[in-house]
């Protein structure tokens, strides 16, 4: 699946759950001082995650595969010496991930579906110093077939410098495919091809003639399509702009997205089957993070909650993207007017790796992005909050002694780290719930509200998203 681009506002990595890719230059280091009230810790190689784009013009491509024939001869991994098959290293990874064995069906696709025929000849893995090495097949065939059957996210494609392209980690595979829960009746809408591995799980489990997937890029989507031939599978991929799904196949019982997005597009909801669901990643300006659950009710409206699993890239728009990407710094900021005050509350505890308090904050201080500066040009340490759309900013930081008071200097009409404080005291205030307490509610009428479940039955809004994309 696609990646554009770091998939939060933030640096450092997350735990185990989390599909996530390179990290970004300007994490604090690991001996950057203990901050009392500090919840988790800077991270450092970790960055942008797995996730889609999605726009581009509609058309139709079958995918020429035979409905379900088996996978050609010579496919398969092969057994590595004196141990198992790939695939049972990959399965016994899955389980252990998870926490028990996959359940048969999904066991059955995983066999059924060989990871290493959705891959190009070069990936790019994780050399260990915050970078990327090439691995390539023709070179060093082993190790190769080695990574395609690891699991971990795989970059397929840099662009500018970056990774732009991405086979996402087969634990996050499998816990989407969980969730949404296809069944062999249903009609599933796919939004965001990528490789196409996860299309042919879908077509295993649904059956191939009930699963259309939904891609931007013509190009992926034609190596997507070789992929499905060879392994044997005949969904329909089309290329088309994934935030109005595909009306022709309309109403799905299942829509799952391999990319996040910010609030539910309007067309998922409206191609959605009553009873169905939809499941997508979330993301943030702030906190990439989460994967929503979404029921469709009669007449329109939907009701889900939040998992706390999952960090993929966000969906792309004609015309997108943010005016600070998150995780970097512009060329140049508005001097502040405000002068410098003081806070108490630590900088870590907002944005040092607790993902609860980043998920909560991101949706409550709308378009605000963090990155992190060790350069020493202006503190020990400091962490920059950016507004996307706008001049605001702020400035909180760390001398490298005195880790009960911080320094914080803000710029613009929107006092940002004032916005910030205040969502980490309500969230505090409220017991600091994980993100699995959190709901969305979706109305008929387009509008969105996320909320919390506190003292067992109480709603306590968040935050109303705007209506549509």
């Amino acid at each position: 699946m696609t990646v554009g681009g770091p998939a939060r506002g933030r640096t450092g990595s997350a735990p185990v759950d989390t599909d996530l890719g390179p990290g970004l230059v300007g994490t604090p280091p690991a001996d950057a001082g203990p901050v009392p009230g500090r919840i988790g810790t800077p991270r450092g190689g970790a960055g942008p995650a797995s996730g889609r784009a999605s726009t581009a013009p509609a058309d139709a491509v079958p995918a020429p595969g035979r409905p379900g024939a088996a996978a050609p001869l010579g496919t398969r991994p092969p057994a590595g010496r004196g141990g198992p098959a790939p695939v049972d290293a990959l399965l016994a990874a899955l389980a252990g991930h998870l926490g028990r064995p996959l359940p048969a069906r999904y066991e059955a696709a995983v066999r059924a579906v060989p990871r290493h025929l959705f891959l190009p000849d070069r990936l790019w893995l994780r050399d260990g110093a915050g970078g990327y090495a090439p691995c390539d097949r023709a070179t060093d065939p082993g190790g190769w077939m080695r990574a395609a059957y690891a699991d971990t996210t795989l970059v397929t494609r840099f662009t500018d410098g970056l990774p732009s392209s991405a086979a996402s980690m087969p634990s996050m595979v499998l816990r989407t495919l969980l969730l949404a829960d296809p069944a062999p009746h249903h009609r599933i809408l796919e939004l965001g091809t990528g490789t196409g591995f996860n299309a042919a799980l879908l077509a295993v489990l649904a059956g191939d003639g009930r699963v259309t997937s939904v891609e931007l890029h013509p190009g992926l989507a034609g190596r997507a399509v070789a992929g499905l031939r060879a392994a044997g599978r005949d969904p329909l991929v089309v290329t088309a702009d994934a935030a109005g799904g595909w009306a022709p196949g309309s109403p799905y019982d299942r829509i799952v997205a391999t990319f996040s997005v910010d609030r539910v597009p309007p067309a998922w909801l409206r191609q959605a089957r009553e009873g169905g669901r939809i499941v997508t990643p979330w993301t943030s300006s702030w906190c990439s993070y989460g994967t929503l659950g979404l029921d469709v009710r009669p007449g329109g409206a939907a009701l889900g909650r939040f998992h706390a699993f999952a960090s993929f890239m966000p969906m792309r728009t004609p015309g997108g993207g943010s005016a600070h990407p998150a995780g970097e710094r512009p060329a140049a900021l508005p001097d502040s007017t405000g002068g410098t005050a003081m806070t108490r509350l630590s900088p870590w505890s907002v944005a040092g790796g607790d993902l609860d308090a980043e998920f909560h904050i991101g949706l409550s201080v709308p378009g605000a992005s963090f990155a992190w500066d060790t350069s020493g040009e202006h503190a020990h340490t400091r962490l920059l909050v950016l507004e996307a759309d706008g001049p605001s900013w702020a400035a909180v930081d760390h001398d490298g002694r005195d880790a009960a008071r911080f320094a914080v200097t803000q710029a613009g009409p929107r006092a940002l780290w004032d916005e910030v404080a205040a969502a980490y005291r309500l969230w505090d205030g409220l017991g600091r719930p994980a993100v699995g307490r959190y709901r969305l509610t979706a109305d008929a009428d387009g509008t969105q509200t996320v909320w919390i479940t506190v003292e067992g039955s109480r709603a306590v809004p968040v935050r109303t998203l705007p209506a549509a994309l």
